[in-house]
């Protein structure tokens, strides 16, 4: 079960908010464009398991007016439906979502807010789903969904690439840290030990924090053990359902710990590349964002942000080389031609998410200048679907 919000958070959106809520609205419509073809009755499914009240007090669109405002366009625009769910167990919190919903029913689009916690609404999301692309986002304020439930839905239920099955979740980094002081404590809670045991799917992530009792620099080692049982969840979830599996840190600011991790998961490479993209795009507003609010707090002449945000242009200028060397490397391994959007985590490396798309074509056309390929990455409209050659190839 969520922790719940209080009435705090839904006076404005806080940073980690800003990062997820961006990435939610440029993901989610080319979600539907990517994958609506692949629907049986042009329509495709959303789930909102944790969805609040819809709306801040500010007006701006929490996740829930986000996909509503989604699926009006797709309506309006493409002739697309995004069936939309919403769970949302608080009653308080409920009755607003639900104002939200039916403003957005009146208006043709097809969304369902349902009084109660995501797991008793699950099932049957998934059963309306049949034949059509489903999304999920999972955004709990404390732990997340049983891992034996998310497999049991993304390996059993919904096991084929076609129609596309795709996973946003937030894992909470804080709930690590916090239930980690339980495993390290003679006083530990048993009970909650046991319930992120079901959400990491084992006892496994215990041993993480096992090293911290008898170190000298106990929170040291446990911020070690918080991210590396991030990372091992993340593995295990892709091990356990066959899919690509990414995890992005989101933060408060740049010198904090991240208080959760999103955990994007997906059978697609075209899935991957856009959510990368999208990932770069969302962190630079996220940055933006920072910088203004230093700004409207105390007018700093130098905010923090800006002494340790680094240069886009920096960023990109150490990126496009090394891109360039992995697409050549790429070249030697398949020795035949290929399609970016076919390999973009060994196309874009370690700068997978921290620069868009647009960085992959500058790497096509140095490799091209390098006379290391034919390829120039001129007159293709979508970046991804730029085909890079072997030199020598006719093109």
């Amino acid at each position: 079960m969520s922790s719940g919000t209080g009435g705090e958070y839904w006076a404005d959106k806080a940073l980690p908010s800003v990062f997820k809520h961006e990435l939610l609205k440029r993901y989610l419509p080319q979600f539907g464009g990517m994958t609506g073809t692949q629907s049986y009755d042009k329509r495709v499914v959303y789930l909102d398991g944790y969805a609040g009240e819809g709306r801040y007090e500010n007006g701006e669109p929490a996740s829930a007016e986000i996909a509503l405002r989604v699926a009006s366009h797709h309506r309006s625009r493409h002739g697309l439906t995004l069936e939309c769910f919403f769970a949302e167990p608080q009653p308080k919190s409920f009755d607003r979502l639900h104002d939200v919903v039916e403003r957005y029913r009146t208006g043709g689009v097809l969304a369902h807010a349902h009084r109660g916690e995501v797991d008793g609404v699950l099932d049957q999301v998934v059963k309306r789903a049949v034949r059509e692309p489903l999304f999920l986002f999972l955004d709990p304020c404390g732990l997340a969904l049983p891992q034996e439930r998310l497999v049991d839905v993304l390996a059993r239920k919904r096991p084929q690439k076609r129609p596309a099955t795709e996973l946003l979740m937030n894992f909470s980094m804080m709930a690590v840290w916090r239930l980690g002081g339980h495993v390290r404590s003679p006083k530990g809670n048993e009970k909650s030990l046991q319930r992120f045991d079901d959400v990491c799917g084992g006892t496994w992530w215990r041993e993480y924090f096992a090293d911290a009792l008898a170190s000298r620099d106990k929170d040291g080692v446990a911020e070690d053990a918080i991210e590396a049982v991030a990372g091992e969840y993340a593995r295990r979830l892709g091990r356990r359902t066959g899919m690509f599996v990414q995890s992005v840190p989101v933060s408060h600011s740049p010198r904090r710990r991240a208080v959760y991790r999103l955990v994007f998961a997906t059978r697609s490479p075209y899935g991957l590349w856009v959510f990368g993209d999208t990932v770069a795009r969302a962190r630079a507003t996220w940055w933006e964002t920072l910088e203004m609010r230093e700004e409207d707090g105390d007018m700093a002449l130098f905010s923090t942000a800006s002494l340790t945000r680094p240069d886009p242009k920096e960023v990109e200028s150490k990126a496009v080389p090394e891109i360039a060397t992995n697409l050549e490397t790429l070249l030697t391994q398949l020795r035949r031609p290929f399609k970016l959007v076919n390999y973009p985590l060994e196309i874009f490396g370690a700068f997978y998410g921290q620069v868009t798309e647009t960085v992959a074509r500058q790497a096509v056309r140095l490799l091209h200048q390098q006379g290391k390929t034919p390829s120039n990455g001129v007159g293709v409209r979508k970046i991804r679907d730029i085909t890079v050659y072997p030199q020598g190839h006719a093109v």
